[in-house]
């Protein structure tokens, strides 16, 4: 068996579990024609088949694109979807506020698209599966209750190059594959330009630094570039709240999160 093809069932029997121990029997997902959407929303479909929902959300910074691959993997995999554009509240917001530059328009624009997934996971009696991948998680690459929310994440323990590979084992479309990454908050905007490094590069001292645990000085020994390590190891212990829940300062014998701690899914 290979190592994709066990991931996949491993994370398959994940989603299973983990959803319906809840008594949900449906998902949603948002949909951006992006690669760790498509990776998720095809594990998603092989567990839940109609049950799953993909939403579309584009803004007026959209490009046709990503709204064109992620009708084209629909197609391919027979996907349930529905158009829910955020540009009517995104435009509504920026009469209100002229002077929003990119950082604040594309975190804005994350929350508005969680906000409305999250809706309409009520109206659907569904659970949001998220989408960011361990590389993005580890860097902090994302929005605080935007992309970064969700109820279940099935690939947050991947980092993006290994997402690569699991789309490429599962089928996913060639044109999401092989497309820049991009979380398309506004027009150019590039996940690598904004790094500042490609994933190749920042994956392989990722690796070294969380999952080998080796130093600095080790890590430079294999030629890494000490400018992006410094700005990896920065990044990851800058970003740690967003990893997080919300501290709560400790004031009782009991404190959620503190020595009041219960797996997830507990019953009486």
């Amino acid at each position: 068996m290979s190592k994709y093809s066990q991931i996949t069932e491993y994370l398959e029997h994940f989603l299973d579990n983990e959803v319906r121990k809840t008594g949900i029997q449906k998902v949603v997902i948002g949909l951006s024609g992006g690669l760790d959407s498509a990776v998720v929303a095809v594990l998603a479909h092989r567990v839940f088949k109609d049950d799953l929902l993909c939403i579309k959300m584009p803004s007026q910074y959209s490009s046709k694109n990503s709204l064109d691959d992620a009708d084209e993997l629909c197609r391919d995999f027979g996907l349930k979807k529905e158009l829910a554009s955020i540009e009517p509240m995104l435009k509504a917001y920026e009469k209100m506020n002229p002077d929003m530059n990119n950082l604040r328009r594309g975190n804005f624009s994350s929350r508005m698209r969680m906000s409305t997934l999250f809706d309409i996971s009520a109206r659907e009696n569904a659970l949001v599966l998220g989408t960011s991948n361990k590389s993005e998680l580890m860097l902090g690459y994302g929005t605080l209750y935007g992309d970064l929310a969700s109820a279940i994440n099935p690939i947050g323990d991947l980092y993006k190059s290994e997402v690569f590979e699991l789309a490429e084992y599962l089928g996913v479309s060639s044109c999401i594959i092989k497309k820049p990454p991009s979380a398309d908050l506004f027009e150019g905007q590039s996940d690598e330009a904004d790094l500042g490094y490609t994933y190749e590069q920042l994956d392989f001292v990722l690796k070294q630094y969380v999952e080998e645990r080796l130093t600095k000085q080790e890590i430079l020994k294999s030629g890494c570039n000490e400018k992006m390590l410094d700005m990896i190891i920065e990044r990851i212990f800058r970003n740690h709240f967003k990893r997080k829940m919300p501290l709560i300062a400790k004031l009782t014998s009991r404190t959620i999160n503190h020595d009041f701690n219960y797996p997830r899914d507990i019953r009486l």
